[in-house]
């Protein structure tokens, strides 16, 4: 294949129902974006879920009146608890540092997120 039939197969545009796309650099920062606010959204809920969880494991052990079954499930879930939030914030530094080494920035803008959900 000669270079003119490359660059007529790479320029070559699907069309069909569905969303119009103008470019192929158009749909991919889309699909960027789309993923990137799902992947946002879905950390925030599961950092919310994990505090909450330390929260009700605080409560169960004073709940407990010296329960030791109590006591041990109150520890359990507050271990739990906070694995989740350190694996959470692990995951985002690697996550940042990653972004750092490829020159991304911007990539836990929650302002920018908030604002592109909304409207």
């Amino acid at each position: 294949m000669d270079l003119v039939n490359k660059s007529k197969l790479l320029a070559y545009e699907l069309t069909g129902p569905g969303i119009p796309v103008k470019d192929a650099t158009t749909s991919v920062t889309l699909a960027e974006k789309l993923i990137s606010n799902v992947i946002g959204f879905l950390t925030l809920i599961a950092f919310i879920f994990f505090v909450i969880q330390v929260i009700l494991a605080g409560y169960l052990f004073m709940s407990s009146e010296g329960d030791k079954g109590k006591m041990e499930t109150a520890r359990k879930k507050l271990t739990d608890g906070l694995i989740g939030i350190v694996v959470i914030v692990v995951a985002l530094g690697i996550v940042s540092l990653f972004a750092s080494v490829l020159g991304i920035d911007k990539i836990f803008d929650l302002n920018n997120f908030f604002n592109n959900t909304i409207k």
